[in-house]
């Protein structure tokens, strides 16, 4: 039996079409990593305003998953999770921002390596923070190529590193006989912006659909168009590097996976634990081994990723990673038996006095969405008055138009609704029916609906915290300790009686692209 584009994966066994010509052996992987793309933002997802022909190209020649989750929606941790299969709170100093990775964590970079892989990466890799202080010795993403940089102007924000040239530079580096693991980190749709973008890409602002937690104005579609000009930014990029692995023969033979680290820099969606933060695209395409044209409704998250590419290679998952396989799944041959994911967050930037950080843990099934903020005291962007590292405020936000409209004073009368599901402090406990509220904006936690399902997941975060040896269940802290570092000495102090003026200045230098 054969399966079509659009048919559901759901448990049914199904046999893979034609396509293993040595299923022995081991696959080249092209681990492709956008910086801060949320799902549903390509076109394979239905979404009417991008345009990413290259992404919908893999999903179509492979399998498109609809429900995976990234395990922090927080750069640096979430990137260590797709480097150890491993929850946030299972990584030590490596689940922050700005941290760094315990010599002893195992990771799949490494793995690979000692199992005769070539491994190397181009753009960003495991960022930001300093790995080697832990004690690592060898870089958790494989040999550096970062030399070529794109030959022409190109447009405001984007990064002048050339992906495909690197990745180029990298295939012709070493014994062509070895399997190769390659990392794309792409910096796009990270900010900043080129403000002009849509005038670029001459389309209607009003095509595009506008979270609804976010206030609808002219100011947020020109931001939102930006964001998606980024994408179809990196979506050319990616179709460089597929062209390479086309005309060196070996695109059949490369696993390629293509997915995002975390959320898209907006209100209420990167560095916040509903679907804006950590629900992501994600598709991949194995042509000598997976079956072309499956769409994979399976709940998965990030944490799979370094087992299936360890069984796609034949080796052992990684001690302590805390994933699965997902290879039964790009084979046709069943759906992943799995009712629900876990994510969690601790710090991003250093937005709240003493660097404190802004704990939170999450449980995710088809249906509902429940969180618990353990410290509901803090603010969770940082709040209004102290000035982040990212040198704003509401720090965990990064600096953006929609984010200045929102949070104007001028506005708060307009954009309250919106201002507090943004920005508010949040209750301990928050539980969303993702049916009738997709964007997650009605917390059912003091209502009589839905009380069976609450209970349950209740039981499911706390049993599940337990099993894989959360501190914060257990009533301990220690990521209040860890150093934020390449930001030394930041703290406190340069939040001691502001003026008006200098808090101004702070906010008005954030120039740079935050992390």
């Amino acid at each position: 039996m054969s399966i079509s584009r659009r048919s559901l994966l759901t448990g049914a066994a199904a046999v893979p079409i034609g396509c293993t010509r040595n299923p022995s052996a081991r696959p080249n992987i092209l681990l492709v990593v956008a910086d801060d793309q949320s799902w549903p933002h390509a076109g394979a997802y239905g979404d009417k305003f991008v345009r990413t022909p290259v992404f919908d190209r893999i999903a179509a020649e492979g399998v498109l998953f609809t429900h995976s989750f990234s395990a922090c929606p927080s750069c640096t941790p979430s990137r260590t999770a797709l480097l150890t299969g491993r929850h946030i709170w299972q990584t030590g100093e490596a689940g922050v921002l700005y941290g760094t990775i315990p010599a002893g964590l195992p990771l799949v970079t490494h793995a690979l390596e000692d199992a005769g892989y070539r491994t190397g990466f181009t753009g960003k890799g495991w960022a930001p923070g300093d790995w080697r202080a832990g004690g690592l010795t060898r870089h958790p993403n494989g040999k550096e190529f970062n030399q070529r940089k794109h030959p022409a102007p190109i447009a405001a924000g984007l990064d002048d590193r050339d992906y495909a040239a690197n990745f180029a530079d990298f295939l012709a580096d070493g014994d062509p006989a070895k399997p190769f693991f390659f990392w794309l980190g792409s910096t796009e749709p990270h900010r900043v912006y080129d403000p002009k973008a849509n005038d670029r890409m001459g389309r209607s602002l009003a095509e595009i659909r506008v979270p609804s937690y976010l206030p609808d104005t002219e100011t947020t579609r020109k931001d939102l168009a930006a964001y998606y000009s980024e994408i179809e930014w990196y979506d050319h990029q990616l179709g460089k590097a597929v062209a390479l692995l086309e005309s060196r023969g070996i695109l059949d033979d490369t696993l390629i996976v293509v997915t995002s680290d975390n959320g898209m820099p907006f209100p209420r969606a990167k560095v916040s634990l509903y679907d804006g933060g950590l629900r992501m695209p994600l598709a991949m395409r194995w042509g000598r081994r997976i079956q072309a044209g499956l769409t994979a409704t399976a709940l998965v998250s990030h944490i799979d990723i370094p087992s299936t590419l360890l069984a796609a290679g034949g080796l052992p998952h990684l001690k302590g990673a805390a994933g699965q396989s997902l290879l039964p799944v790009l084979e046709g041959k069943t759906d992943v038996a799995r009712g629900h994911v876990l994510a969690g967050l601790e710090r991003h930037t250093y937005c709240r006095p003493d660097g404190a950080t802004y704990p939170a843990r999450s449980v995710r099934t088809r249906d509902y969405l429940y969180i618990r903020n353990f410290a509901p005291d803090r603010w969770p962007t940082g709040g209004p008055d102290f000035v982040s590292s990212n040198k704003t405020f509401h720090g965990d936000i990064d600096g953006a138009p929609v984010k200045d409209e929102l949070v104007d004073p001028a506005n708060a009368k307009r954009f309250a609704r919106e201002l507090a599901l943004c920005t508010a402090k949040r209750p301990g406990e928050e539980f969303y029916h993702l049916p009738s509220d997709p964007d997650q904006e009605f917390n059912l936690i003091a209502g009589g609906t839905h009380r069976a399902a609450l209970t349950q997941l209740r039981g499911l975060l706390e049993t599940d915290l337990q099993a894989t040896g959360d501190p914060r269940i257990e009533g301990r802290d220690p990521w209040q300790k860890y150093p934020y570092r390449q930001t030394t000495g930041f703290g406190a102090s340069f939040n001691t009686a502001l003026s008006d003026e200098r808090r101004k200045a702070a906010r008005d230098g954030a120039t740079h692209k935050p992390e």
